[in-house]
């Protein structure tokens, strides 16, 4: 019986999530859904995004959490456009909370939309949005068996940004260990190294989120 009710949900959902990949697509709009653990570093990283891209990009950008509107401030105080969701206590976004934002914004203004979710290694993973693409950020500090531990959400996501590699110093993880048991469970996934404090490794990031921008349009 549970099972079947899980089942239900997912499919529910995905109805939903198709519809609003349909208004994203005629609008030409780019929309990834960005995944990781709490502090992990998804709102800095798109902080730094915003700051790369301000001259060329509109952006957008929905922010998860179970409470507060923490992120959603720091992402307006860049100038872009940010709606808060707070899902009292669910672990996740789905493509119904998504849609109940879409008032909140003058779609034909924006070139990319994004979807920062609820910080959890499960949950998000399994639900869409309307979205493009997936993408994951794994910290240094979180360590290196985490894709076989959480295989759903490397499976799922097209980018793996790995973050605070000006910590390798001082943590014991190995990044090419990380690169081997990620590309073990999503042969295609798109890896970067990179630092949100430092700034290394975002230029790559930036420069390939805006050949996705070009491919949208």
């Amino acid at each position: 019986m549970k099972v079947s009710v899980v089942k239900n949900i997912l499919e529910a959902n995905d109805r939903i999530a198709q519809e609003n990949r349909a208004i994203f697509d005629e609008k030409n709009l780019l929309v990834f859904n960005l995944m990781s653990s709490p502090g992990a570093g998804k709102t800095s990283l798109l902080e730094k995004t915003i700051v790369a891209l301000k001259d060329d990009v509109k952006m957008g950008v929905i922010e998860g959490d179970i409470q507060s509107s923490q992120d959603a401030e720091r992402i307006a105080e860049k100038g872009v456009p940010a709606v808060q969701i707070n899902t009292g206590g669910a672990c996740h976004l789905d493509g119904n909370m998504i849609r109940d934002t879409f008032k909140e914004f003058d779609f034909d203004s924006l070139d990319l939309l994004v979807v920062e979710n609820v910080g959890n290694l499960v949950c998000p993973a399994e639900f869409k949005v309307g979205e493009d693409f997936k993408v994951m950020i794994l910290s240094v500090t979180e360590g290196e068996d985490k894709p076989a531990k959480y295989p759903l959400m490397f499976h799922e996501s097209k980018v793996l940004l790995i973050n605070k590699i000006d910590l390798l110093p001082y943590v014991d993880c190995s990044v090419e260990r990380i690169r081997e048991e990620a590309l073990k469970v999503n042969p295609d996934l798109k890896i970067f190294e990179i630092s949100c404090k430092t700034g290394e490794g975002l230029d790559t990031w930036c420069d390939w989120l805006k050949g996705e921008l070009k491919t949208k349009a």
